[in-house]
């Protein structure tokens, strides 16, 4: 297998903390793909290695241009 090309990926990692200071990462193009961690170092590994596991080698991988994110506040 040494002489198979390995393919690089960039994907755009949504980062949110939870109300008890739990970071959340998601990846909007794999869908299924997100982890948590207590800190935003432990958080990137961990979501490292769960883009490895969503990524299927034979699915074709969409891509996506990320635009931006916009916060927005409602009443209800």
């Amino acid at each position: 297998m040494s002489g198979e090309q390995k393919k690089t990926y960039k994907f755009t990692v949504i980062i949110e903390r939870d109300e008890d200071g739990i970071y959340i990462a998601e990846v909007p193009q794999l869908r299924g793909c997100h982890t948590q961690a207590k800190d935003l170092n432990t958080l990137i590994e961990r979501i490292r290695e769960a883009v490895k596991l969503c990524i299927d080698e034979d699915d074709a991988i969409s891509p996506l241009e990320f635009i931006g994110l916009q916060q927005i506040e409602i009443t209800v």
